[in-house]
């Protein structure tokens, strides 16, 4: 029997939607890639702590850490403590920091997994910085943390330095410090002021291909320390004439929640292989774990149609959950984790599940069914229809 409920409408109109039908994606067991794809993991909050949740931030630890071992079971691996988990928007550094030594810990229990570590200077609030070296210091501080535990790092783009930074000079000096001392290559993340607006004029500038000529100089000068950059500038053709001009042994990751298919996919473009395609490090690949793998799957196989066919339907909901304002992807995220059954509740660290409307979250659902990611349809129609009697609609 065809499931049906009742969702509001562009417009607010309530209209009645019938699910497709369609049986869920699933990858292969064992499913092997050729390319390298971390998933930027949510935190799951614990909705019955006793805390003031704008204020505090409380985690179901088990759930969270349950979460992660699912997505290494697809083949993803995962970028932790990032902004996914609401890294410097809920999440402080000393609840990111335990994070990353629980998700360490647990990927020592499965072969093969992949964990990297945002390191950033979330500590050190902007208004506190007063120069380029109180930066410095407060991204070695982490550093020194992660590292301690055995961690890889991304090294995150800072509030603190775009507040204090008068110009590429100050990011060179900041940049050049932490990569001579780095333990192991690390990933840099060049986040676009759509994900977070106090990152605008990142690498001192506003003008796009200037900050990039910025990056690409300190990634040149310190190749060897540099494993890749995340780049989420939501731009695919800024990104891919950027991963046409890296040194041949730097990766470039993408971060574009928009077009991330294509970029993955690649043009092979290049005298080196990391020049004709992207790997990817991605916070939407959380919410579509299972279908990325997948399509990661059929394209190590040579599967270019397969890739597009299991990719393809998930970026437009993608693009609806990263859909301005940007920063709020991760609401999508979170709900989509409790409509497929991975927590038990929608609350989120910071009351953030209140970011979106439920017309918003109508659509959203109406997508992942579309793109068979609704992976227990039954369940999926209860909870939304929870939600919508929350929101008056019986």
């Amino acid at each position: 029997m065809a499931l049906t409920l009742k969702l509001p409408a562009a417009n607010g109109a309530l209209e009645t939607y019938t699910l497709r039908g369609d049986s869920p994606v699933q990858p292969a067991v064992g499913v092997k890639f050729d390319r390298i794809a971390y998933s930027a993991a949510h935190v799951v909050a614990d909705p019955l702590a006793a805390v003031d949740p704008w204020l505090q931030a409380a985690v179901d630890w088990d759930a969270t850490i349950a979460y992660r071992q699912r997505l290494w079971s697809f083949g993803t691996g995962v970028a932790e403590a990032m902004d996914t988990a609401q890294r410097g928007m809920g999440l402080d550094w000393p609840t990111s920091l335990e994070l990353i030594r629980r998700s360490l810990d647990a990927a020592r229990d499965v072969p093969g997994a992949l964990v990297a570590s945002g390191c950033g200077t979330d500590h050190l609030p902007p208004e506190n910085a007063r120069t380029v070296d109180d930066v410095i210091r407060a991204y070695e501080e982490q550093m020194e943390a992660i590292e301690k535990l055995g961690g890889k790092l991304i090294v995150m783009a800072s509030r603190a330095l775009a507040r204090v930074a008068t110009g590429p000079g100050d990011y060179e000096k900041v940049y050049g410090r932490i990569l001579s001392q780095a333990k192991q290559p690390v990933v840099l993340h060049w986040l676009g002021e759509m994900f977070d607006p106090a990152l605008a004029g990142y690498w001192g500038t506003k003008d796009v291909d200037a900050a990039m000529n910025t990056a690409l100089g300190i990634i040149e000068a310190h190749a060897s320390k540099v494993d890749g950059i995340k780049i989420s500038l939501l731009d695919k053709d800024k990104e891919i004439a950027m991963r046409r001009r890296l040194p041949a042994g730097v990766r470039m990751y993408t971060g574009d929640d928009f077009n991330y298919a294509e970029l993955i996919a690649g043009d092979g473009f290049g005298s080196a292989p990391v020049h004709g395609k992207s790997d990817a490090l991605l916070g939407i690949f959380d919410a579509i774990a299972p279908a990325a793998s997948a399509a990661l799957g059929e394209l190590a196989q040579g599967n270019l149609e397969k890739f597009h066919a299991i990719l393809g339907p998930t970026v437009p909901l993608s693009r609806h959950i990263f859909a301005a304002p940007t920063r709020f992807y991760k609401t999508g995220v979170v709900f989509m984790a409790w409509l497929n059954g991975h927590q038990s509740h929608f609350t989120m660290v910071g009351g953030q599940q209140s970011t979106r409307s439920m017309v918003h979250f109508a659509e959203l659902f109406r997508l992942a069914d579309a793109a068979n990611l609704l992976e227990q349809p039954e369940l999926a129609t209860r909870r939304m229809k929870t939600l919508a009697a929350l929101h008056g609609i019986e």
